[in-house]
């Protein structure tokens, strides 16, 4: 950065598509008898509120054209703000050319994010923009109105601007017009399919206590273009500051529940569900969830698609059930009230859940991102083909499809027993299938016999569907392909199970 010298502003462009706050501004630099240049409805509506300003048309002497498209991209407008102010050469091209310096740009730019259309791309506008920005040693760029008042304090205090408030009101407008850039980027994304350069645009939110591990720093990031029903715009009812894993443990439950059509409760531990109901009232379905696995269940994450009542408090209370957070559409009163004894318990509301469908999953490796569309996908019977001589009920086929929508949100290799839309035993993270059989069975104990399982990829090989007879496993659901198929189909049959495929793996690193 130069060393600060006197940079008194005689001149300001002003062109703003958001004008809170400017006829104020326009008035005060007036009253500090600074000439306005000003443009199309800017002008106006300063001239309406009693300003004097000189129109771009004015000063450059050339017209508007095309329906305002061309209008501040002329050499008297960009001259008299790149031009080195003690660079020789350059004031005496300024002399040459009759160009008369402007010492600060006001823009703000078309609302392209709220209304993506391409006349709502500003051409002219971020051109002001990075052309003041990168002359900030002698000009003032103001891209946000909220910096108004602070300008006039220094204006009025000190004669200038001083040169690093300066430098950081540069460093902001770079930074909007990036974020400007990133938000048309996306436009034509959906517009052309997938980009060879993928520029991925977040806003901090918070800095953590630490990462997953306490010599681990952290920062919570959003992506400021998204406005759905997800942990990073979820509100914050009471509780001490999410943690690294909490953000993590609540994103996967919310978005585990977002799947379920009828009410919902996902109780979970890093990141894998201990136990998911779905039943008629969110009560029942709060109690089952818990009853899965209640071991487990100690110090997780609960998300519920339907409000969280003062009953399901009452029996979190009565069981004295340790929960480190809730997620849900909303609060009662009376849960809140309940809860709110409890001062370190997080309660985060999100409004209406519904699935994102656009949702892209972004994995990092070293050097680089995986980028790919989230599985969205939800099996239906439809998909369905029975590949078993036995058939399944209509009971085994509720709860089939019920147990591949959970183990889908379980780390692979991974496996689900269900049984009346309620999760008997989960089997996550192994390295092999056969072996998370094993330890669904042995989380479900008695609660198995009678169950669906559901696997999220093939089973190479007879030993998981033996293991599953063996713990009183009924009916599979898997999506198939594997070489060994026919193999696994004819052992099915011998132990008279039900099979059925559904072409779909659902694998989650």
């Amino acid at each position: 950065m130069q060393t600060p010298h006197f940079n008194p502003i005689r001149r300001a462009l002003i062109s703003v598509s958001d004008k809170k706050g400017i006829v104020e501004f326009a008035k005060k630099l007036q009253a500090l008898e600074i000439e306005i240049i000003s443009t199309g409805g800017t002008a106006k509506e300063l001239t309406d509120n009693g300003i004097k300003v000189i129109d771009i048309t004015e000063f450059t002497g050339f017209p508007e054209m095309m329906d305002g498209r061309v209008k501040t991209l002329h050499p008297l407008v960009y001259g008299g703000i790149l031009a080195i102010r003690d660079n020789e050469m350059h004031m005496e091209e300024v002399v040459a050319n009759n160009i008369k310096l402007i010492d600060m740009v006001v823009v703000n730019l078309y609302p392209f994010e709220k209304v993506p259309t391409i006349e709502n791309i500003d051409i002219g506008g971020p051109s002001l923009v990075r052309s003041a920005a990168k002359n900030y040693q002698y000009v003032t760029v103001v891209p946000d109105p909220s910096d108004y008042k602070k300008i006039i304090r220094y204006l009025e205090k000190q004669g200038e601007v001083p040169l690093e408030t300066r430098a950081k009101l540069a460093s902001k407008a770079f930074y909007m017009t990036a974020k400007y850039d990133q938000a048309i980027n996306n436009y034509f994304r959906t517009i052309t399919g997938e980009p060879e350069l993928m520029d991925l645009h977040y806003e901090k939110l918070f800095s953590l206590r630490y990462g997953e591990n306490p010599h681990q720093k952290a920062v919570f990031f959003k992506n400021p273009y998204n406005s759905q029903p997800n942990v990073t715009n979820a509100k914050i009812l009471q509780g001490k500051q999410l943690s690294f894993n909490n953000i993590l443990d609540t994103d996967a439950a919310l978005e585990h529940v977002k799947d379920f059509e009828k009410p919902a409760v996902v109780v979970l531990k890093h990141t894998n569900p201990c136990g998911v109901a779905v039943c008629d009232k969110i009560e029942d379905a709060f109690k089952k969830a818990y009853e899965a696995d209640p071991l487990s269940a100690f110090g997780c994450v609960v998300a519920m698609n339907r409000p969280c009542t003062e009953n399901i408090v009452d029996y979190i209370n009565k069981k004295k059930i340790f929960v480190e957070i809730i997620v849900a559409p909303s609060f009662t009163n009376g849960a809140l009230k309940k809860l709110s004894k409890r001062v370190n318990l997080r309660l985060l509301e999100t409004g209406k859940l519904y699935p994102d469908s656009e949702k892209i999953d972004i994995k990092k490796v070293a050097g680089g991102v995986l980028i790919q569309h989230a599985d969205t996908r939800i099996v239906t019977e439809k998909d369905l083909k029975i590949v078993s001589k036995k058939k399944p009920t209509k009971e085994q086929i509720r709860d089939m499809l019920f147990a591949r929508t959970v183990v889908k949100h379980v780390k692979s290799n991974a496996v689900v027993f269900a049984k009346n839309m309620v999760t008997t035993g989960v089997g996550a993270g192994q390295m092999s299938r056969v072996d998370s059989v094993n330890i669904a069975t042995s989380k479900g104990g008695k609660k198995v016999p009678g169950s669906v399982m559901a696997s999220d990829a093939f089973f190479p090989f007879p030993d998981g569907v033996e293991q599953a007879y063996k713990a009183g496993i009924k009916a599979i659901i898997q999506p198939g392909g594997s070489i060994r198929d026919q193999e696994v189909i004819k052992r099915v049959d011998e132990l008279g199970m039900s099979m059925v495929f559904t072409g779909i793996r659902s694998f989650r690193h």
